[in-house]
């Protein structure tokens, strides 16, 4: 389905806060005969996001400027003339069910930044069978949500298996370091509209760790102890005090349809969490009483209106030079699964903006595509799979733009 493709990489929504840094990084970062488009409803916004980009690199050839409006005969249109399509229109849930489809039955390879995993568990009912029939491949959730965490995971069970010999049996991850100039327009407008258009029994189910599973998970679920779960805190070694991440259901429910598509490599009994490290118990307990009573009044309407009020515009964020400080820590401690004295520790991170991570996590996820089709394909046996099927590949380019990635083996 891929031969004689016109572009190598179409952005669609450039004009956005994540398509504009997404364009940015190509710009800046990714081969300089790359044939690529960005497209959108706007060509007169796009052509301004196109001037600011050539300045950024004069001697890269402009991309092509693409009308398309967001129904499915444009949109198949559109597909039809590219390998992949980052998408970065947002909120997902309410405009890209459309491009989903549009790439499943044209057999293009899609990437997308969403954290929306109510939407994901939708688009993988619909569309799943559809792309890999076609031999597409799409993989959701290439941004901070919840690229990093899934990559972590793969690496530490590769270290795993080529140091200790064996399957994993557990991993616990954290959100270890973060620090953070604020969530773009886009995010808070997704959280809210989120709440607004899915049942609040679809928004349940979608947060159980093995929602979005590609096969039959494992029965066999490690315990946690009684305090860990009544107060949502728990102390481990080389993680320190771990509470509730917020963004723990994305990353679990990722994790785990990576370790579900990939069984051979994850292991049978395979389980992972996600925590947020905090400096000590009694702060762990009040962050996570604290987010769970606010989103609880987020479901009620007046307050809903009210963040509205006072949160950025779609399409608006944290300036570029807020952005400057800040950074990204993420850990995980690997449990084998055999008897043996060793664990595994894994450390990713990243300093600087949030936004501009998302946008080089989607421009290098695609350009794995681009340039390591078959593998992926072979690999990810196709469909709406992860970012851990792009494997040593993604995070071989990670490395190179500013992302460092280390695993070690420990002695229990």
């Amino acid at each position: 389905m891929q031969a004689g493709r016109e572009f190598d990489i179409v952005v669609l929504g450039p004009t956005g806060y994540t398509g504009k840094l997404c364009s940015e990084h190509i710009v800046k970062y990714l081969p300089t005969n790359l044939k690529w488009a960005l497209a959108g409803r706007s060509p007169q916004k796009i052509e301004g996001v196109a001037e600011g980009l050539k300045k950024l690199n004069p001697d890269r050839a402009e991309p092509e400027i693409l009308a398309v409006q967001l129904n499915k005969t444009e949109l198949k249109a559109l597909a039809e003339r590219t390998k992949v399509l980052i998408n970065a229109v947002g909120p997902y849930h309410l405009y890209s069910t459309p491009v989903v489809e549009a790439c499943a039955l044209t057999g293009t390879h899609y990437l997308d930044a969403t954290g929306e995993t109510p939407w994901v568990k939708q688009t993988i009912e619909k569309y799943h069978e559809t792309a890999k029939s076609n031999g597409a491949i799409i993989i959701h959730s290439v941004g901070v949500e919840s690229a990093p965490a899934d990559m972590l995971a793969w690496g530490v069970v590769k270290e795993v298996r080529e140091k200790l010999s064996c399957h994993t049996r557990e991993i616990t991850g954290a959100i270890y370091d973060f620090k953070s100039s604020g969530a773009s327009g886009g995010t808070l407008s997704t959280i809210l509209t989120c709440i607004e258009n899915f049942s609040k029994a679809h928004l349940l189910a979608s947060t159980k760790p093995f929602s979005l599973a590609a096969s039959t998970p494992t029965p066999n679920i490690p315990p946690e102890p009684i305090m860990a779960r009544v107060l949502g805190v728990r102390t481990i070694r080389d993680l320190g005090t771990l509470t509730k991440s917020p963004t723990d259901f994305c990353d679990i429910t990722t994790v785990h349809r990576s370790s579900t598509l990939m069984r051979e490599f994850y292991g049978p009994r395979f389980y992972f969490r996600q925590f947020l490290r905090v400096r000590n118990t009694l702060v762990g307990i009040l962050f996570r009483f604290a987010f769970l009573f606010g989103t609880s009044f987020l479901l009620f309407a007046p307050v809903r209106w009210l963040v509205k009020k006072v949160i950025y515009a779609p399409g608006s964020g944290p300036t570029e030079e807020s952005g400057r400080n800040d950074r990204c820590e993420y850990r995980a401690i690997a449990t084998p699964d055999q008897n043996t004295s060793k664990r595994v520790l894994g450390k990713l991170k990243f300093e600087g903006s949030m936004y501009i991570f998302t946008g080089l996590l989607l421009a290098e996820a695609a350009m794995v595509i681009v340039e390591n089709e078959e593998k992926v394909k072979r690999v990810s046996r196709g469909g709406i799979v992860t970012s851990a099927v792009l494997g040593q590949e993604y995070l071989d380019r990670l490395e190179k733009v500013g992302c460092t990635v280390e695993t070690q083996v420990l002695d229990n």
